[in-house]
């Protein structure tokens, strides 16, 4: 914690030095994408896209994972994918699965969670059944791209998507090589290399 805190500390001067463009972001946000990823600490949006501050509205669950929507059960995530949408206008969502997945991987083994009742419920939320006899990173791919199929269900999605003014997609991070690799579902739903 002491340098997350030391870094914290000096933060202000960083600002100090670019005055400009922080008085900019206290102005307002035109973000490009949502970006919705794994709470994994090891994937880190503005590090795999380059994002600065100020472009990626960032949505962070526990295997990527997005909810049914539910108006009468109203949750953060569905209130974060229709403010993106509905106020700040963003015309692209990706869902980026990643590698070395614990959440995806309890899913496919079928690891016994009743020591976590919140985890295993969220879980639930998940894909029902992913593919499990071709590996963990098929499945994660998969996952990645049902979640589109999620995100089809919200309103706000289907609406823009009736428009043609928001694009879906789903990627794969590999956490030891960086590669990414995005679905294609006009080669029959396959992952290729960005």
């Amino acid at each position: 914690m002491k340098s997350l805190i030391d870094h914290a500390r000096s933060f202000s001067v960083q600002v100090a030095e670019r005055p400009e463009e922080f008085r900019e972001l206290a102005a307002g946000q035109t973000p490009q994408a949502l970006f919705i990823t794994c709470s994994d600490s090891r994937v880190i949006p503005s590090l795999i896209t380059g994002a600065r501050p100020g472009e990626l509205f960032e949505l962070r669950t526990a295997g990527n994972i997005v909810p049914r929507y539910d108006e009468r059960r109203p949750s953060g995530e569905t209130a974060t994918i229709e403010y993106a949408l509905r106020v700040l206008g963003i015309r692209d969502i990706v869902v980026c699965g990643h590698s070395h997945c614990g959440a995806v991987g309890a899913l496919v083994r079928g690891d016994d969670l009743s020591a976590l009742p919140a985890v295993r419920g969220w879980l639930d939320h998940g894909v029902p059944s992913l593919p499990a006899g071709q590996g963990l990173a098929h499945a994660v791919r998969h996952h990645a791209a049902a979640q589109l199929d999620t995100l089809r269900g919200y309103p706000s999605v289907r609406e823009r998507i009736t428009e043609g003014t928001l694009a879906l997609h789903a990627w794969y991070y590999e956490v030891d090589t960086g590669a990414i690799s995005a679905h294609r579902p006009d080669l029959g739903g396959e992952f290729r290399p960005l």
